[in-house]
């Protein structure tokens, strides 16, 4: 109650009761009509009233939702890591942009419907939808700054609340919807929403133009390889291939077409060699830092890939190692420090069998060493990621006996984050490095030697990481996406 005394008035789409589906397809039907329903009004009614004085009326829309309740604990397959719930009671999920996730959310609620034998509700949630969100896809809609409006924007339309946008269903604090129902997904649609915005100011691309398999490196010159590279699978008309996008969302369909660079690169330019059904790749530049890795990691999330992995340079800490040698992550020492609150360091970050097997069996493709002779070029052990680029500038004591005691062969600023965030996310991950330089050693990289080492090792780098990408792509979906990475208390959904 406002200090008038007056009741403030407001004003809705017409909402109407849940409806039972036991058709996926139909369901997400549903959900689509629902969501572009609650876009309509709010875009409709903030075009209205973005001017002029303040209404007497608020303005709001709510996510649609997918519901569903069982009795019954459900007797499934259990080599599957996903799709089904932990036992009988409610669970929901919001949701936001349906015709992006179509593919995810048709198959998400067949095998909640197979594996349950139940149907699930479709409807209109409790969740407020922000109207940043509503209007974020209407290029002729632009919501104003603070201050320049006649009123608070707040006062009149619901606008992202941070308190309730967060990460505590992946963090697993014991989340639960207003109504006490479980979540069936690992994100609700406002924590989509959020990062799908920041995604788009982070890359210079729009989200639906990101793949299910994503490279993370940490040196443009792993770009001007990657965009060769699309230049040659464009021209092939077997390769399954169809564009490349750029920063800017600039598109070519054939490789001689030029790219528009944009005049400024976002933070973390990204790149995206694009297949019909959204299995191709996507390569982000993150640069160098941890916290960059986090930011990336964090928003690529909601995207739900298949898989990332880390293919960047490293410094290697054996004597044994030479320039320009690969090293193949099989477990962490985290003291990166970006991700203690969230995924606290005691929690291991084990290798996932599928991701090592398609990393080792791409080195051996492209390198055609077999076997014994294939360990001149490669290592396997502990990756290290430190927060201190300049780290063998310090009292080198402590960091070297950490170092030593760990067993790492390697060390970086990003492996770890990525890794880790990962396995918070449920995402599969793995990290194939390349020895850039041996400060414990002595050997630093010079600009003549840098030269000729990029010149060399890049471009094999980053071929085994898409020829790895490109065996996952050919494995069950339910393979990839391992047990391991999976909690005895889980969301149905991936």
């Amino acid at each position: 109650m406002p200090a008038s005394g007056l009741t403030i008035r407001i004003e809705t789409p017409e909402m109407g009761e849940h409806e039972a589906f036991t058709d996926a397809t139909k369901a997400v039907d549903r959900l689509e009509q629902l969501y572009t329903q609650a876009c309509d009004f709010l875009r409709k009614s903030f075009s209205q009233n973005v001017t002029g004085d303040k209404p007497d009326t608020r303005f709001r829309a709510y996510y649609p939702e997918i519901r569903i309740t069982t009795s019954s604990h459900a007797q499934t397959d259990t080599r599957l890591s996903f799709g089904r719930v932990t036992g009988p009671g409610t669970y929901s999920t919001t949701i936001t942009r349906p015709v992006l996730f179509r593919n995810y959310l048709e198959q998400q609620i067949g095998l909640l419907m197979e594996n349950h034998k139940v149907p699930v509700l479709i409807g209109t949630s409790v969740t407020p939808m922000p109207v940043h969100f509503a209007v974020a896809g209407d290029e002729d809609v632009t919501v104003p700054q603070e201050g320049a409006m006649a009123f608070p924007l707040r006062d009149v339309f619901d606008v992202p609340d941070l308190a309730t946008t967060n990460d505590d269903i992946v963090n697993g604090v014991g989340f639960k919807y207003e109504d006490g129902a479980d979540p069936l997904a690992p994100f609700t649609a406002q924590r989509v929403d959020y990062s799908l915005a920041r995604l788009s100011h982070y890359t210079a691309t729009k989200p639906q133009h990101f793949q299910n398999h994503i490279l993370f490196t940490n040196y443009q010159f792993y770009v001007e390889e990657f965009e060769a590279y699309a230049r040659k699978m464009l021209a092939d008309e077997n390769s399954g291939y169809v564009s490349f996008v750029g920063p800017g969302n600039c598109e070519i369909f054939t490789g001689t077409c030029k790219i528009k660079t944009p005049a400024k690169l976002p933070q973390m330019p990204t790149y995206h060699l694009t297949r019909k059904d959204g299995s191709g790749i996507t390569l982000v530049n993150i640069g160098v830092g941890p916290s960059n890795a986090k930011t990336a990691t964090d928003h690529i999330a909601v995207l739900r890939p298949h898989a990332w992995l880390m293919v960047g340079h490293c410094a290697g800490l054996r004597n044994s190692q030479r320039l320009g040698d690969f090293v193949l992550a099989h477990a962490y020492l985290r003291e990166d420090g970006v991700l203690d609150d969230d995924m606290p360091i005691w929690v291991p970050i084990p290798p996932l069998a599928e991701i090592q097997i398609a990393l080792e069996s791409a080195v051996a493709k492209v390198t055609n060493l077999e076997d014994f002779e294939r360990k001149r070029i490669m290592r396997t052990g502990t990756v290290a990621s430190l927060d201190n680029r300049n780290w063998e500038l310090r009292d080198q004591s402590g960091p070297v006996q950490r170092l030593n005691q760990s067993r790492a062969i390697a060390l970086d600023m990003e492996s770890a984050t990525i890794a880790a965030n990962g396995f918070r996310f449920r995402v599969p991950y793995g990290t194939l490095l390349c020895v850039s330089d041996k400060p414990l050693h002595g050997e630093l990289k010079l600009p003549g030697m840098a030269s000729d080492f990029y010149t060399d090792q890049v471009g094999r780098h980053l071929l085994i990481g898409i020829q790895a990408m490109e065996i996952l792509r050919e494995m069950p979906l339910e393979r990839i996406h391992s047990r391991k990475l999976r909690s005895f208390e889980e969301t149905a959904f991936l």
